[in-house]
């Protein structure tokens, strides 16, 4: 693990499930389309011209921050963007999100996709983080990428899907080829994470957004080894966190991947969660849509969550999924303050 100035920092001890003076806050998508000044930004740049712009992507990233008083930032970029260098044909359409003009559907097509070098391809994201850790050097960075799955999932289903019906049929039908697909997946994923980390960031996160659609048998067999092989790249680089929505029937595999950190969606209790997952860190696990409530709501259930976590070493708050466009941002800059009061108290009541 290489050495830095952010060693005693909150957010990185918890990480390593040492004993913290208050449970560490950030907010997964804590800079979007619910603030104001990004929307404003937006009338001038599409998604992807600020994903492309280092200099805004990195003002996006620190305005988040300053504007939330959170303990970490993560970096503002997609997780499709891998997909662009592969010549997927990555747009996103107004009100449809993404959208891949040249799917995968075949074997042919995998054997198509366009290597490409990550310091070339996705220099723009690596720039942004440079520039983020100038502007703010005690503040820890997350850097982050879309595990295989997820990306082939977009990159099959053409864009955005329910039920992964291509998805799962071109795993089942096609099994030489998705099993490549995932490799060529997981080769860019671990060099773009191994090279956001020599630009300064932190901590890495994989998201494995979809990966829920997934029984245990599917994931055990065709998407575990991938994952695995990647926390294995990335051991002793920096710290890890490994995020998927509706995992609470496979948590224990999820763990078993090897990263330092599980994130927990909201749909499982947070206590229950982490008896699965074990002897490492949790992050999670407010219910976004609470943050559309009223301030007894939000410190209700933030209250709620703390107490689930039990005053252990190794709970970074966060939401279990990201912020929502129709947000409130004082309900988000409140979540965050009742985290800092009542995780305060919380630390006096509980041995370390």
């Amino acid at each position: 693990m290489k050495e830095s100035i952010l060693e005693n920092n909150i957010f990185m001890r918890a990480l390593r499930c040492e004993p913290v003076e208050r449970t560490p806050v950030w907010l997964m998508r804590q800079a979007g389309r619910y603030q104001p000044e990004y929307r404003a930004i937006r009338q001038k740049l599409s998604f992807l011209e600020l994903c492309h712009n280092s200099q805004v992507a990195a003002e996006v990233t620190v305005m988040a921050v300053e504007m939330l008083k959170v303990d970490a930032g993560i970096i503002f970029a997609d997780i499709l963007l891998p997909l662009q260098c592969l010549n997927a044909g990555l747009r996103f359409a107004q009100g449809d999100g993404p959208v891949i003009d040249n799917p995968v559907r075949s074997s042919a097509d995998v054997d198509n996709l366009t290597a490409f070098d990550v310091q070339d391809g996705l220099g723009y994201v690596l720039e942004a983080i440079k520039l983020f850790v100038k502007e703010k050097p005690l503040v820890p960075l997350i850097g982050f990428a879309g595990a295989p799955f997820t990306l082939a999932s977009y990159l099959i289903e053409g864009g955005s899907s329910r039920h992964f019906e291509r998805t799962k049929a071109f795993m089942y039908l096609e099994p030489l080829a998705f099993e490549k697909l995932m490799a060529i997946l997981t080769d860019v994923t671990i060099e773009y994470l191994l090279a956001q980390a020599a630009a300064g960031a932190n901590c890495l996160m994989l998201f494995d957004s979809w990966v829920g659609t997934l029984g245990r048998e599917d994931y055990t067999t065709a998407i575990l080894p991938h994952s695995r092989r990647i926390f294995a790249a990335l051991q002793n680089v920096v710290p890890t966190i490994h995020f998927g929505t509706a995992t609470g029937g496979m948590l224990d595999l999820v763990a078993s991947a090897g990263s330092d950190v599980i994130g927990v969606d909201w749909r499982m209790n947070l206590a229950s969660a982490w008896d699965l997952i074990g002897p490492k860190a949790v992050q999670g696990n407010l219910d976004p849509t609470v943050l559309l409530g009223d301030r007894k709501l939000i410190y209700d259930r933030t209250r709620m969550v703390l107490e689930q976590a039990g005053g252990r070493s190794g709970h970074i708050f966060n939401l279990g999924h990201g912020i929502g466009k129709d947000t409130p941002v004082d309900n988000v800059k409140y979540l965050v303050e009742s985290v800092r009061e009542l995780s305060t108290r919380k630390a006096l009541s509980y041995e370390p």
